[in-house]
């Protein structure tokens, strides 16, 4: 059985290829982008010699069973209509949507095709993740009642002057960038709780004056944080920056506390690889636990989806998980505009 997959956008649409090209079974065989030199450079270097500047003359030209939507936001569900009503399933990278009623028409859309919604949410498929998700499932850190989960930058605005930066475009910045990440690993770990109500703040301090100073567009945040409060009764903190005054080049942490022991997954020397701890009392005594390779084989969110698809089983990282998270989103950018705490008013 070959999974035929197509794969819209090659700037992180490469990862995508990488991806998919770890189980047997996926053939990636077409590319979108609306960049020729980009497309005919990457098309050449990967060997997949059917290529195409627009998605939709892809979707109704190729016979794909996957799509892969790697593009700005605010193409994302626009794309991931067209690809169920070809009747593909879809990975789409995150955020969601620009919005949670974007993310709900996209929701609908899949229910109706009968096929997949999958959200590229990275940070669960590496190992430390994994392990840590196993431990927390067994009850290792008891009742999680408290936690942090940040990702912050001195400075690094991605494509400073491109797309990013705009909100019609990305709807928002570090918060649905990098804050999107962090939250998702949070909720994942503490068993997907439902939020109550969330507090959140959004400032442009820094990249909005280098942005007038070099004549480039933005109007994002450059900066927010937020209070989320849970139905169980569980608050969870969260930080996100593409420039804030830190140490670190770069920090990414998250942090739970449990009744019964606590954890933390924090990067190594400010890069992208990361190390996991965690810390209990037995007996009157302080113990810590820390990660040690080698670890165990981990696969990305792509040989996830098509193994699902292979064997007709459950997908992780599901259009809902998704929904989810982009719904706490539109709360802290509401609580941001308003100076109030917004009810999440969920299910």
């Amino acid at each position: 059985m070959s999974i035929k997959v197509g794969v819209i956008g090659l700037g992180m649409g490469q990862n995508h290829v990488k991806g998919f090209r770890q189980h047997p079974q996926a053939e990636v065989v077409a590319f979108a982008d609306v960049d020729p030199a980009r497309l005919a450079a990457i098309g050449d270097a990967q060997g997949v010699a059917k290529r195409y500047t627009s998605a939709e003359a892809m979707l109704e030209s190729e016979k794909l069973d996957v799509v892969s939507i790697c593009t700005p936001n605010v193409f994302h569900k626009p794309l991931a209509l067209k690809a169920f009503e070809a009747g593909c399933h879809v990975l789409c990278e995150k955020p969601l949507a620009m919005n949670a009623a974007e993310g709900r028409e996209m929701l609908a859309a899949a229910k109706k095709a009968k096929r997949r919604l999958m959200i590229n949410f990275s940070f669960r498929f590496n190992a430390q993740s994994q392990a840590m998700k196993q431990q927390v499932d067994s009850g290792f850190l008891g009742e999680i009642y408290a936690g942090r989960t940040v990702w912050l930058r001195r400075r690094g605005m991605p494509r400073f002057g491109g797309w990013f930066g705009q909100k019609k475009m990305a709807g928002g910045g570090p918060l649905i960038d990098l804050g999107v990440h962090r939250l998702d690993l949070a909720l994942w770990l503490m068993g997907s709780p439902k939020p109550a109500w969330v507090m959140g703040s959004t400032y442009n301090k820094i990249a909005g004056e280098i942005a007038k100073r070099e004549g480039k567009p933005f109007d994002v945040e450059d900066f927010a944080m937020a209070m989320i409060r849970f139905e169980n009764g569980a608050t969870l903190e969260l930080e996100s920056s593409w420039a804030s005054n830190i140490r670190e080049k770069e920090l990414m942490e998250t942090r739970l506390l449990g009744t019964k022991g606590g954890l933390i997954q924090r990067n190594l020397n400010e890069g992208y690889e990361f190390e996991s701890e965690f810390f209990v009392e037995k007996d009157g005594y302080h113990f810590d636990f820390k990660l040690h390779a080698p670890l165990p084989q981990t696969y990305p969110s792509m040989y996830h989806l098509i193994e699902a698809i292979v064997n007709d089983t459950p997908h992780p990282a599901t259009g809902e998980e998704g929904l989810r998270v982009m719904e706490i989103l539109d709360a802290i950018y509401e609580s941001a505009r308003t100076g109030q705490p917004v009810a999440m008013g969920m299910d």
